[in-house]
């Protein structure tokens, strides 16, 4: 399959947040209509980069793989088509959701990162919903309780709190440092 671009953007060898980073900054110096081509390794880019299109206005066109390499492919909004980038507003810090966790509270945390990076370390007791299946899988989660999400550094669970929201979820808080920065106990699959 060949498809007419109009800018091609390397992104392999990077991971979450940067394929998102330089794709925001590549758009701003297209024209409205163009089509740019993100070449990405990172297999979490799928995800993320479907729902910073959604999130964006910006058209999320396919993407292909070959080899190793995912390239999506996205067409440039026009003006009135963007949408305004705003962060999910309500957040809370590691350390503050630590002392919850300690304390005992009844919350749901919430991993949005891939299986991979779910298995070599999360949370105990977190959820595992990539954000590439959030839209199905959201009803796996009760609408009423205190809902936590988590990723690697607070992308994607951005992404995954805004789209929460949309569908109605009441009390939802992205984990803005995320687990990079994650200094509380952790569990890995066997």
């Amino acid at each position: 399959m060949t498809i007419q671009t109009d800018h091609v953007l390397d992104a392999k060898g990077l991971a979450c947040p940067m394929p998102i980073v330089k794709t925001k900054k590549a758009m701003k110096d297209l024209e409205s209509g163009q089509v740019i081509e993100v070449q990405a390794t990172d297999k979490g880019s799928l995800a993320d980069i479907q729902a910073w299109a959604k999130s964006s206005g910006h058209q999320y066109l396919g993407t292909t793989e070959e080899a190793d390499i995912l390239k999506h492919y996205l067409r440039k909004a026009s003006e009135s088509e963007v949408k305004e980038d705003k962060n999910y507003p309500h957040v809370i810090k590691n350390d503050e959701l630590q002392v919850k966790l300690d304390a005992g509270e009844k919350v749901t945390v919430l991993d949005v990162r891939e299986p991979a990076e779910y298995s070599f370390g999360h949370i105990p007791g977190a959820k595992s919903i990539p954000l590439g299946e959030l839209d199905n899988r959201a009803d796996e989660l009760d609408k009423k309780s205190e809902i936590y999400v988590v990723c690697r550094t607070g992308n994607r669970s951005d992404l995954a709190s805004k789209q929460l929201a949309d569908k109605g979820f009441e009390n939802v808080k992205n984990v803005v440092q995320g687990m990079v920065e994650w200094s509380g106990p952790i569990e890995k699959d066997q």
